[in-house]
């Protein structure tokens, strides 16, 4: 089998179930961390299935919260999602944003900066619709560390099949770290760039609770999943059921760590 890189981004219902539900939980951490004052405007690069968005209407109390995706299926399911009328959803590229120069107090990205061909391009739009004094904030995956159920997933891949290496996002996204992450803020122009982490447990019921998200086909791991054939398919949930560590009661209980970067404008 040989891997590719077509990683696919389209239905926000498969999502949600693999790691929608845990980056909920980042989300609410990296809103609190940037602590804005209540009526602000921000906008959401790259929202996907509105998770972020939704966290910042319940926490932040803003103004307005705009969001863009490149996915017309995850912009369509934050519409059906999200039902505020301080919330509006857009398809857009984070490197070529459709809003005026410094009209939001905040431009943030959850889980995006990585998968997006030029990283510096998007830091550098979402800090020229920023006004000044304005926030610049991201965060992504800890893929080479501590998001475990991705990483419990890929070493199990890997030791089946090397060349399963060339998709792992450990190895992929090296973006996904704290000083590259931070100097891609730095090299924007933002002042007082600051880099965080962010753990999240990710506790599952039990082995079919972990492995059915994979199945979904959503994003570079559950692609791999479903493009393995049925036996090599069942070798690989073999693998990583026998290396995941289980609670007396056959629960699964993970970290998700993500690196959260901001600056100001």
């Amino acid at each position: 089998m040989t891997p590719s890189h077509s990683d696919v981004w389209a239905s926000g219902a498969a999502y949600e179930p693999y790691v929608g539900r845990w980056s909920r939980l980042v989300a609410q951490n990296f809103v609190s961390w940037l602590g804005l004052p209540a009526g602000r405007r921000w906008l959401d690069i790259g929202c996907g299935t509105g998770a972020l968005s939704e966290t910042i209407l319940k926490h932040a109390a803003p103004g307005e919260v705009v969001g863009i995706d490149r996915s017309a299926g995850y912009v369509a399911y934050a519409r059906r999602q999200v039902q505020d009328r301080r919330a509006r959803f857009g398809v857009g590229d984070a490197r070529a944003l459709p809003c005026a120069a410094g009209v939001f107090d905040a431009a943030i990205s959850g889980l995006v900066l990585n998968f997006v061909p030029e990283p510096n391009h998007a830091v550098a739009e979402m800090a020229r619709v920023t006004r000044a004094g304005g926030t610049v904030a991201a965060y992504v995956w800890d893929y080479a560390g501590r998001m475990e159920l991705m990483r419990h997933f890929w070493d199990a891949a890997v030791a089946l099949n090397p060349a399963a290496l060339e998709l792992d996002e450990g190895r992929r996204f090296h973006l996904c770290r704290p000083g590259p992450l931070a100097a891609l803020f730095q090299d924007a122009g933002l002042n007082g760039v600051e880099v965080r982490a962010i753990d999240v447990p990710t506790v599952f019921r039990d082995f079919d609770d972990y492995w059915s998200p994979f199945l979904g086909g959503q994003a570079p791991a559950p692609g791999y999943a479903m493009s393995l054939d049925e036996e090599r398919r069942a070798a690989l949930r073999e693998r990583i059921r026998a290396g995941l560590p289980f609670e007396a009661d056959g629960s699964i209980h993970l970290i998700a760590r993500a690196w959260a970067v901001r600056g100001t404008r």
